[in-house]
Order: structure tokens, then sequence, then C-alpha cells
């Protein structure tokens, strides 16, 4: 039996993809075909594929063209499938001329005429739908965002909304938008969707009335400060059929993804301590120390380790105790202990104080170490007793990651999907209630004050 093998991410299925599938089958007598997984996509910068991997597998079979369906989710994969599938031929399109001609070594390389006047980049342009959006805020964060929404197809700022007009001003012109407004009426009647990189404590406002406004809503880190405002504005998202997604940039990156799965997986046994630090050094007369403006490590930075220990663990915590140094009104240094029924976990934050920021996630097999900074997952190793069973993975993040987020987000747009399982509604609501259970001073002991 002479078998084949092909691959690709098959996104739009059109003619040019059967007519590929269809010459790569008459080369042999079994064809296998290799799509791409979302993860890999994302590796690779695909930022703009519309389908996912199940809709993309599901087209392939639909063809009956395919034998056998393999997803491919690495770089140096395609030499490990032709080897252990004994594969005699491998086929693609004539635009990779000379692309794969390492892979002689292991198998007859042919590159098939593509079919002309077709691709799935000109569908979707063709039939692309162009988001406008705005950014509500100035500030830091804001001025990352616009170079990495460059990144995702269908995606266009054109405003931006400050109180203080001149400050709109001076980035409307720095990244050329359309406009700048000071009224927020004004603002949302020419986009379709908000960015909020706002103080915290404006989110919630912000947040109800960009929805009552019709709009979709991307919100910075935490989406709000108490468990009822995020109840609410998420029940309002809803009701409207809109989409509301807290944007933490470390939940949707390829890297951890991969990481939440295998630890799901069981591969370093049952969990029992996952151990989160993230602490940085800042000018003291920014925000994040000012008790007026909500600052504080928890307030600051806590979204992020809390998201792990929820992924991880989930969500029933049966006890939590706070540990913080108090100085000038806010908390420069906490650490937070919380139990579940068969595990503990821990988060050290620091603001004007530095520790290590790694993460530690320990299981009865082995244990999972990610270096510093881990909420910009690009690499963490699975260590074991036997070293030699120890692995390490490598991913690339791109730019400031916010990409990843903003693809994510514009994806539910399209999809009609308002709840993302790589953060749902539930687990961005159970953060702003442990946030508002440290403000209120529940469970918190008090090391220092100055």
């Amino acid at each position: 039996m002479k078998k084949v093998i092909t691959y690709g991410t098959y996104d739009l299925l059109h003619h040019g993809h059967l007519n590929l599938l269809k010459n790569a089958k008459a080369l042999g007598d079994y064809l296998i075909v290799g799509v791409t997984s979302d993860s890999f996509d994302m590796e690779r910068g695909k930022l703009n594929v519309h389908h996912n991997v199940l809709k993309r597998v599901q087209a392939i079979k639909d063809t009956g063209l395919a034998d056998e369906i393999i997803i491919e989710d690495y770089i140096g994969q395609k030499i490990h499938d032709i080897q252990r599938f004994h594969v005699d031929i491998f086929a693609i399109g004539s635009d990779w001329e000379g692309h794969f001609d390492y892979l002689n070594e292991f198998c007859q390389v042919i590159y098939l005429p593509r079919t002309e006047g077709v691709s799935s980049t000109m569908i979707r342009d063709e039939s692309q739908i162009i988001f406008k959006m705005g950014i509500i805020g100035s500030g830091r964060i804001a001025h990352r965002f616009v170079p990495e929404a460059a990144f995702v197809n269908g995606v266009e700022v054109i405003s931006v909304f400050n109180p203080d007009v001149l400050q709109a001003k001076d980035f409307k012109e720095c990244y050329q938008l359309k406009s700048y407004h000071q009224d927020f009426d004004d603002f949302t009647q020419e986009i379709d969707a908000v960015y909020i990189a706002s103080p915290h404590i404006s989110h919630y406002d912000y947040i109800k009335r960009s929805l009552l406004a019709g709009k979709h809503v991307l919100c910075e880190i935490p989406l709000t400060l108490k468990k009822q405002e995020a109840e609410e504005v998420y029940k309002l998202a809803q009701e409207k059929e809109l989409v509301l997604l807290e944007a933490s940039k470390t939940a949707f990156c390829p890297a951890f993804l991969h990481l939440i799965s295998l630890v799901k997986s069981g591969v370093i046994g049952e969990i029992v301590d996952v151990q989160a630090s993230l602490s940085k050094l800042q000018d003291k007369t920014l925000r994040e120390f000012d008790p007026n403006q909500a600052g504080g490590s928890v307030t600051e930075l806590a979204p992020l380790p809390l998201l792990v220990i929820l992924k991880i663990l989930g969500k029933d915590i049966k006890s939590m105790h706070f540990y913080s140094v108090i100085a000038n009104g806010i908390d420069t240094f906490t650490k937070g202990l919380f139990a579940f029924e068969h595990s503990i976990a821990t988060i050290t934050l620091g603001l004007g104080v530095k520790t290590e920021g790694n993460l530690v996630i320990s299981g009865t097999k082995g244990y999972v170490y990610v270096p510093a900074p881990w909420w910009k997952t690009d690499f963490f190793e699975l260590r074991f007793e036997d070293q030699n069973l120890n692995r390490k993975f490598f991913y690339p993040y791109a730019g400031e990651g916010l990409r990843y987020e903003i693809q994510e987000f514009f994806s539910m747009i399209v999809d009609k999907s308002t709840i993302s399982f790589k953060l749902k509604p539930d687990e961005s609501i159970l953060i702003a209630e442990i946030i508002e259970n440290f403000r209120a001073g529940e469970h918190v002991n008090i090391i220092s004050r100055s």
C-alpha cells in the first residue's frame, strides 16, 4: 500500500482545497491529512483563522477524500508523522515549492499545482467584516493595545475616549486614529466594540454604559472590584447578546493553554499545591500606589495568579487567608493562602517589593516549573523523580501578548459566542469576589503598617 500525507489549515474549505486533496489521493492508495491545531496556528501568527480545529476536521471528513485525519500540533511533527505512519509520499501545494525538500530524506516530496484564483486568504478578505473599535482610556496599556490590534484581521481601532480631552487628542494623533472624544455618547456612536483601559475603579461604570449602548466589551483586569458588579454586567451582556470578555492575556496565550491541558490530563498526577508569584517595581507616583484609585498589589496583580489557581484547582475554595504589608494605605506585599478539599494554593504579590515571579504546580507524580515571568508563558518544564523523564516545552510569545486576547474577543463576536472556555464568566466573577473580600478586610492579617 502506497501512503500519501498532506497538511494544511483548511480554513473556509474551498474547491482549491478539494482539488489539492483529490490530486494527493490520486498519488497513492491511502491518504493521511494533517490539520493544524488552533494553538499551532496561533504560534505561527495565524490569528485570522475563522473556524476552530473541530470544524475544520469535520469539513475534511465530509469530503470523503481522507482515509485518516491527524492533528498537526508542533514544528517538526512532519518528520515524526512520516516515519510512524510509514509514508511514501509527502504532497503539498506548489506555493511551498522547495520549502519541504528536507523531507526527501524520509520519503518522496511532490509539489502539487495550486488552483488559480482562489485561496482562504482571498475568501477571508472578500467576506471580512471590519469591526470598528474604540479605546476607553489612553494610559500605558492603551499604548500597547493599538500596535497589537494591527496583528488581528478584521479589527480597526478608530477612536479614543478620555474625559481629559487633551490626553485623548494626544493619543489620537500618536496613532493617527480617526477621532477622539470627551463625550461618551458621541464616542460610542461610531464604533462596534470597546476596549476599556481606564483605571480599575471606573471599569464597572464603563462596562455597563458600553453594553447599554450596544457595544461588545473587552475590559482590562480586574474586570470589576465587586462580585455583584461582575455578575450584573455579565447578565446584561447575555441579555443583549453581546460579548463581554476580561482581557487577561495569559488566559489566551498558546503555551498557557497547553500547560493547563497537560496538568488537567494527569501527567503529573493529582495536584496538591499551586504556587504563583508576581511582583513589580514601579514609580510610586503611579495610580497603583494610590489608595483612592484602588491601588495595591492585590487589585493590580492578583487576577493572573488567581486565574491559574482556578483553572487548575477549580472554584470550590474552602477557606482563604491573606497576610499583607501595608504602606501608605495600600498593600505593597501580600501572600494569600487558599485551601481546597484535596489541595492548597498560594499567591505571592509584590508592588514595590520584588520576589521571584515563577509558577510551580506540584503533583503526586511530578511537578511543573514555569520560570519568571510565568504570566508571559513561552517555556515550561515537566519535572519528575527520574530526571530522564523531564520534558521541556518551548513556545513563541508574540509581541506584548495582547493580540491573543484581541483575537479571542473578535472570534467570539464573529461566532456569536458569548462565553469563552479560556476564561469563563464565573471565573472572572470569583476573582472579583476574592478582590472584594480582601479590600473589605476579610481574613486579612496585617503584618506591618507604615
